[in-house]
């Protein structure tokens, strides 16, 4: 089947389900509020399953030329000792390949430049996504966390959740070996290589909704975690206050359907989920492909929307599931012991492909 698709926001999964509708002969047209692709931006894990996501759309092989490979990571203890370990090599043995560290904007970019010139309409906000549905055969409702589409559909049923914590993120110019996460009471820190030169850092604290701390980000961040093990405190340093990136982090509860009618959601319109998984892009990436596909192969629309809905509604809602019970691990500030063994256990389980 051919028509016309309407997709709404230009993010991962609103550029990438532009691209596999378009390689399947449909009419595209992306409507993103923002005036044009982000130019700075945190790092992204892509997990082996993204990556084939990425393959399916042509630009797996300019993904993996601009990435790097993740090394092995670990988790630890403010004073460094080792909690679990995150064996890469293992990921690449069961998997066929390894998680690939690719910065956000270095991602748009190579499904932006994979589209024909004039598929995205900058400063495009849409008030009232229901509108579109005169003039297209599809509505993909690709517009994030606070979706339009997604009110459209359920209007104010499924409200976001705040999960518990509030983060910080940023990068640095500085070089680290290796990525992973240090785990203290109720908070947490992250880094991760993004490139040469360049750290992606992340940290959490578990607060009420709409904390700020009163002597600043920066100044609370050195308190925080300024005295926990290398390379943390050399991170704390090269961060400048203009770089940190503030906000309490939500989710989504799980919706009945990712479909009414013409309109469909996708990536974080449909399964918001927290960050602790490092899957959002990832499984937005998937969603594209996976709607893409069933709207080539299927008869009508109906049909195609269904066969999507029934595909990712289910291992979607796991996946951010299982994102919501490891963030409330980090939350933990006694029992610190029983919450580092449901780490170790939940590595050696295995993490998602």
């Amino acid at each position: 089947m051919r028509g016309s698709a309407a997709v709404i926001g230009g993010g991962v999964g609103g550029l990438a389900v532009a691209n596999g509708l378009l390689r399947a002969g449909w009419t595209v047209t992306v409507f993103e509020r923002a005036g044009r692709l982000p130019p700075s931006g945190t790092g992204l894990g892509i997990w082996p399953s993204a990556l084939r996501a990425l393959d399916r759309l042509g630009v797996g092989p300019a993904a993996r030329e601009r990435g790097r490979a993740q090394p092995d990571g670990a988790m630890r203890r403010p004073d460094g000792s080792v909690i679990a370990t995150l064996d890469v090599e293992r990921i690449r043995r069961r998997h066929g390949e390894g998680v690939l560290l690719l910065s956000r904007p270095a991602l748009l970019g190579l499904l932006a430049e994979a589209l024909p010139v004039g598929t995205v309409r900058f400063d495009a906000a849409v008030a009232d996504p229901a509108a579109l549905v005169d003039g297209y055969d599809v509505v993909v409702g690709a517009d994030g966390i606070g979706s339009a589409t997604r009110a459209a559909m359920f209007g104010d049923r499924y409200p976001l959740r705040y999960s518990g914590m509030t983060a910080w993120r940023g990068t640095v110019p500085l070089d680290v070996p290796a990525g992973g996460e240090t785990w203290g009471r109720g908070r947490k820190f992250g880094v991760t290589p993004q490139g040469p030169g360049v750290t992606n850092w992340y940290a959490a604290v578990a607060a009420p909704a709409g904390y700020r701390p009163p002597e600043g980000d920066l100044v609370a961040l050195r308190r925080w975690f300024g005295d926990w093990h290398d390379p943390l405190p050399a991170v704390l340093e090269r961060i400048e206050a203009g770089g940190v990136l503030h906000h309490d982090v939500f989710f989504l509860p799980a919706l009945p359907s990712y479909v009414r009618g013409r309109l469909v959601l996708l990536g974080d319109a449909a399964h918001a989920m927290t960050p602790d998984l490092g899957q959002g892009a990832c499984q937005a990436l998937i969603d594209a492909v996976v709607l893409a596909e069933a709207l080539a192969a299927a008869p009508d629309v109906v049909s195609a929307l269904a066969r999507y809905d029934g595909m990712r509604r289910g291992p979607t809602r796991r996946m951010a599931a299982m994102a919501v019970r490891a963030g409330r691990l980090a939350q933990v500030r006694r029992g610190t012991g029983v919450r580092d063994a449901a780490l170790r256990l939940a590595l050696a389980f295995g993490p998602p492909g």
